[in-house]
């Protein structure tokens, strides 16, 4: 067993999990952190199934975990990827008013970018849309110059790369699931299918499956993990002509979602979407994948239900774009009216794991909770990519806190 003690264990190798391990390692480089991951890469999900933006911090209520990580976990996010050599572009974009009814909440918009000290921002003439993209129509929008776009997968995988190489005992391990955990006075073992592993403390990061393993440890918890798929579709290259960075529409502030949108890709290429549906499978990326465990789940928990009835026209409208590709591009030629069927092909999907309370509310913000001698994520939305250097230093204090890190 002593090969397999750990001052720290982290569950889940996504970017905010190892961003945390990597942030106590620098802190407290003699600690000993283990990183457990269920599948065979780190980035499996959320991380790697995301658009691969750098968000500015814009969109976010002024004050709340959200606004602050956000803008101060890009300017990190940009020196690391600078100082390790990950591929990104700073290239900016612009969010686009197509209708005067959406002139109102573009300035609410604006005025969170102010008070969160997104640097650059400033509002922009249907002529100086025209200016940064050529075939974008709006007739006022938000230019935003901080935005960008990175591999997440790549950034995590170099998190990663840096917990093994620098800190002698610490370990990021894949293909191990945990599957239990047995507490003690002054430790808890946790229990995966390839080995027994203790811990001093236990920190959760498990994303899509953050509200299992939080009740797994004994967490006793008023919200539950809802998936919704993201569905996107890659632009040919007649079609990616007409985008040179990141159009957004206004998002609809009734909704939780920044609406289908354009986004060129660090790799080439450009995409757009997503759409926003209640899925079947948390892991479920294809459009019919079905888990009787996983639904059964959702539809138990009394929260989903409201959620729908608060949500209803919203959630019909996402799944006309699911399955009908007329659909889709007419949302999208709100933006680019020039855009043509043949210029989509079918993409990628991703799924965003929403956490909901119990009257159907989605936690916007970033939650972490503490049981004992472990520290739960219960929700780390978007922009988590974006800020995970800074939610992994905000994990850091906490533990330092909690657990007498010394």
């Amino acid at each position: 067993m002593e090969n397999n003690q750990f001052d720290i264990i982290i569950i889940g190798g996504g970017i905010v999990g190892l961003a945390a391990a990597y942030k106590i390692n620098l802190k407290y480089p003699g600690k000993k952190v283990l990183v457990l991951e269920k599948e065979k890469e780190v980035a499996a999900h959320q991380t790697g199934h995301n658009s691969g933006v750098i968000h500015s911090g814009l969109y976010y209520k002024p004050g709340s975990y959200k606004a602050k990580n956000c803008v101060d976990g890009r300017r990190e996010l940009v020196a690391f990827a600078k100082e390790y050599k990950i591929a990104h572009d700073i290239c900016g974009k612009i969010v686009t008013a197509t209708d005067q009814s959406e002139l109102a909440h573009m300035n609410k918009v604006f005025n969170n970018g102010l008070a969160n000290g997104v640097e650059g921002i400033e509002k922009i003439s249907a002529e100086q849309i025209k200016e940064i993209e050529p075939y974008c129509t709006g007739i006022e929008g938000l230019w935003v110059p901080c935005t960008g776009i990175i591999d997440y997968t790549e950034v995590t995988r170099k998190y990663a790369e840096l917990i093994r190489s620098k800190f002698t005992g610490s370990k990021v391990l894949t293909e191990h699931e945990v599957t239990a955990f047995e507490k003690h006075a002054d430790y808890t073992d946790v229990i995966t299918p390839k080995g027994k592993f203790r811990g001093s403390y236990i920190i959760t990061c498990a994303g899509l499956q953050s509200d299992r393993i939080a009740k797994k440890e004994g967490a006793k918890i008023d919200t539950a993990i809802v998936g919704f798929r993201g569905d996107y579709y890659n632009l040919t290259e007649k079609g990616a002509g007409k985008v040179r960075n990141l159009i957004y529409p206004v998002p609809n502030p009734k909704y939780p979602f920044l609406g289908v949108h354009f986004t060129r890709m660090i790799r080439g290429g450009a995409e757009c979407g997503p759409n926003a549906v209640f899925v079947f499978k948390r892991e479920g990326y294809g459009k019919t994948d079905f888990s009787i465990r996983d639904t059964a789940e959702a539809l138990s928990f009394g929260g989903t239900w409201k959620f729908f009835a608060k949500n209803m026209k919203f959630g019909v409208d996402e799944y006309r774009g699911a399955f009908s590709k007329a659909f889709f591009l007419k949302r999208l030629r709100k933006l680019i009216p020039s855009l043509e069927m043949d210029d989509l092909t079918p993409g990628s999907s991703g799924v965003r794991a929403m956490a909901l309370g119990p009257e159907g509310e989605m936690i916007d913000d970033f939650k972490i909770e503490i049981n004992g001698n472990t520290i739960h994520v219960l929700n780390a939305p978007s922009p988590a990519a974006t800020a995970s250097l800074a939610i992994g230093t905000a994990i850091q204090e906490i533990a330092a806190k909690h657990f007498n890190l010394g």
